[in-house]
């Protein structure tokens, strides 16, 4: 009977172990608290779909609502361990609205009388659908940004599925992205309208890229951004089988099979396409609405360097389903996919730095707009992190913070000091 408790104990360990550890790639560092930083967050998503799946709750409302807890509980030890907040005490924070969209405001330490200050709006990422301005990583982030370059921060608060989908986020992210520009609110915050940035990372990301395009074609906007900061951005929902979706399509935390669902998401889709959108079956030859121009837009082979390109062969279907193109609307959408505007578009965007990370399934996905930007005449710099994943660019923060997060964010910090 001794050996029971010791069988029972080696069966439970064995068992962890085999759930939390997945094979990585050598070059990513901390690989175990990569894995157990995973393995917590399939936890929550399996979690949540249980508890959808008896009918007490929308597994994305269960999933914030975890993520509150634990965000909760990261920054009582957080502050436990620092013996402070993380808050800059020269930073004012106000939750207001612009437009009607709730917004948090940072803004730094005033300065000497007529001194403009830099201004930068900011949307944060969690596949449209989880993810908050105030909260967790991001708050940290933009009260650094503020704080380090004397720079007013406005950090958007848009609305998310399940209780919308495309295009109330970007509409949301645009209304208040044209108020921040008026000239009236420059002149209350003290921002020069030379040196206002957009920015955002992952769908935050694709949501700047976005809004940047619109802003600027829109000849009625008398200010402008003068910079765009991508952070591994999502640009487009044609090709998914792309090199860094094939490579990556098991790399935590973002999967290849979680990305297309929070597309159909997104775009308002049945889920049970994601099969079809995972063989590309919604983007074959024989749909007529998609034409040669827009899949030259997103033709990897070309506008991939040979080094991503790899020996990795394009999947190109010649007759799929014909329901799943026209079940997912906004596919051809450039408000939902930046990276399917014309050249004509592209070459009025400003200057870019665009983040990518090798193990990430978004890599190809901002180097291809990388190229398509300069080849349309835009200034890019281009920062790839050959040890970075998915996310770590806000992998900052005591117990769950990476070299190469802190590495990501500085990088960040340091070419917004000297372009914006």
């Amino acid at each position: 009977m001794r050996l029971l408790p010791v069988v029972v104990t080696v069966s439970l360990t064995v068992a962890l172990a085999y759930y939390v550890y997945i094979p990585l790639p050598d070059a990513i560092q901390e690989p175990w608290k990569l894995m157990m930083l995973d393995a917590g967050f399939r936890t929550t998503m399996h979690l949540a779909s249980l508890k959808s799946w008896l009918g007490f709750d929308h597994y994305i409302t269960s999933i914030r609502r975890s993520s509150d807890g634990f965000e909760g509980m990261m920054k009582g030890l957080s502050s436990s361990e620092s013996g402070a907040g993380g808050v800059m005490p020269g930073v004012k924070v106000s939750d207001i609205t612009f437009a009607g969209v709730p917004v948090r405001v940072y803004e730094p330490p005033a300065g000497g009388e007529g001194h403009l200050r830099r201004g930068l709006m900011f949307f944060h990422g969690g596949g449209w659908a989880l993810g908050s301005a105030k909260k967790g990583s991001y708050d940290t982030i933009n009260q650094m940004l503020s704080d380090e370059l004397n720079t007013v921060v406005v950090s958007v608060e848009y609305r998310m599925y399940p209780e919308v989908h495309f295009p109330v986020p970007y509409l949301d992210c645009l209304a208040a992205a044209k108020h921040f520009l008026s000239p009236e609110v420059q002149a209350r915050y003290a921002v020069d309208p030379e040196r206002v940035a957009v920015a955002g990372d992952s769908a935050g990301g694709n949501l700047a890229a976005a809004v940047a395009q619109e802003i600027s074609i829109d000849d009625t906007m008398s200010v402008k951004f003068s910079v765009q900061a991508l952070i591994y951005p999502v640009l487009q929902a044609l090709d998914f089988n792309t090199p860094s979706y094939l490579q990556n399509q098991n790399i935590p935390i973002l999967y290849r099979h979680l990305m297309v669902r929070f597309w159909l998401q997104y775009l308002g889709a049945d889920l049970s396409l994601q099969s079809q959108l995972l063989a590309n079956n919604h983007s074959s030859l024989h749909l007529s609405n998609i034409t040669p121009e827009l899949r030259a837009r997103v033709d990897w082979t070309v506008l991939l360097p040979p080094k991503h390109k790899k020996n990795y062969r394009p999947l190109i279907v010649e007759k799929g389903s014909q329901g799943a193109g026209k079940e997912v609307p906004g596919l051809l959408d450039v408000r939902a996919s930046p990276l399917l505007a014309g050249p004509e578009v592209l070459a009025k965007c400003p200057r870019a730095y665009i983040l990518t990370c090798e193990y990430d399934v978004l890599r190809d996905d901002g180097l291809m707009y990388a190229r398509r930007l300069q080849d349309a005449g835009v200034t890019v710099t281009h920062e790839h992190y050959v040890d970075g994943f998915h996310g770590c660019f806000t992998f900052i923060t005591w117990p769950m913070e990476f070299d190469v997060g802190k590495r990501a964010l500085r990088g960040y910090l340091n070419w917004l000091q000297n372009n914006l």
